[in-house]
């Protein structure tokens, strides 16, 4: 019996640790479930920012189009040029910032090219005669005014005011030393031209000459009072995809609006209007048209044009509204306005300005 309790003392004795293991992985708290790692965000996919075009550093004074070079301060040139058919087509017209077109005699035409740079320029010509008006013009533009020849009117303001211009026919720079015009009857190939029709210059010669004259700054004060737009089509303006612009019995000028390019395209005498060094055709932002008394002052048919103020159109985008301008003295610069009177916005881009009389009218289609 003693035995016996020996026994069953020893075999729980022996079974206690089995128990204390039992106990202890029953009492281990569950694992806790594994955390799991914070997600990470990724950002949305964008495009990136565009880089902003800068500002142009300048604009040009003539045109308003950006330009890396300051002109501001700097003279233009406005070279005289032959529009008789016999003496077309033109060269360097296409390169004008501004095309000045008025009637001469007999109801030709000729053209006031003003250039900002003649630097840029190639052949100029057909270089011709100047009147009292063109003259009036450059000055507008404190140019330096360039021509061959011109009328008695013309020639005594110049010799009483004791102007400075550069002459092809008289004075130093029609001499051949001087490097400045010379002549070339075969100057369009294919064609052959009278002597009369044959007088060039070039932008290299000009541009020496300013530089030796010491012409290329502006006089003190003057600035070109202009305003330009990227989009200078006049507000509530009529259509105007072509104008017709009579200047005479001779001449007629016709503009048409070209969709694409936003230009208006000239012609005359029936064809494009072309610079004969590249064979482009004359073409323009805005466009221009000035009515005036013209009043025939000799037997040879010189006019004397009025040039004070007066009333006119302008034309851009492909319509057009009526404008009044002004400019007075000689010296003065063209001022254009719009109807309600506040100076006129310009197109940026390259302008043809047409001084016709007032018993012409113009018609717009």
């Amino acid at each position: 019996m003693k035995m016996n309790r020996i026994l069953c003392l020893l075999c729980a004795l022996m079974l206690l640790p089995l128990a204390a293991c039992g106990v202890e992985k029953d009492s281990e708290p569950s694992p806790l479930p594994s955390e799991t790692a914070p997600a990470t965000i990724v950002p949305e996919s964008k495009e990136p920012l565009p880089t902003p075009t800068p500002a142009p550093a300048f604009y040009h004074p003539l045109t308003g189009m950006p330009s890396n070079e300051d002109y501001s301060g700097r003279r233009p040139v406005a070279v005289m040029l032959n529009n008789l058919k016999t003496a077309l087509p033109q060269q360097g017209n296409g390169q004008a910032d501004i095309i000045y077109e008025l009637v001469a005699e007999g109801g030709i035409t000729r053209m006031l090219a003003v250039y900002q740079d003649p630097s840029l320029l190639g052949l100029i010509g057909s270089v011709r005669s100047a009147r009292q008006y063109y003259w009036e013009i450059a000055e507008g533009h404190d140019a330096v005014f360039i021509h061959a020849g011109g009328s008695p009117e013309f020639y005594n303001t110049k010799n009483s005011k004791n102007l400075f211009t550069v002459d092809g026919v008289q004075g130093y720079y029609s001499s051949k030393d001087a490097g400045m015009f010379w002549r070339d009857r075969d100057r369009i190939a294919g064609r052959h031209y009278d002597f009369e029709h044959s007088l060039l210059t070039s932008g290299e010669a000009i541009t020496d000459m300013l530089a030796q004259r010491e012409l290329e700054e502006h006089s003190a004060g003057y600035a070109y009072e202009m305003t330009f737009a990227d989009d200078g089509t006049p507000t509530g303006g009529s259509k105007a995809a072509t104008v017709t612009v009579p200047f005479s019995s001779y001449k007629t000028g016709v503009f048409r609006y070209d969709v694409r390019s936003g230009l208006y395209l000239a012609e005359e005498y029936g064809d494009p209007y072309i610079d004969g060094n590249d064979n482009s055709q004359v073409s323009v932002t805005n466009l221009i048209i000035l009515q005036t008394t013209y009043v025939v002052q000799d037997d040879a048919g010189r006019v004397k044009v009025d040039l004070s103020s007066g009333s006119g159109w302008f034309a851009c985008g492909g319509k057009m509204v009526p404008i009044t301008w002004e400019k007075g003295s000689a010296s003065e610069q063209f001022h254009y306005f719009a109807e309600d009177g506040s100076p006129l916005i310009l197109g940026r881009g390259k302008s043809y300005v047409c001084v016709i009389p007032t018993s012409r009218s113009v018609s717009v289609e």
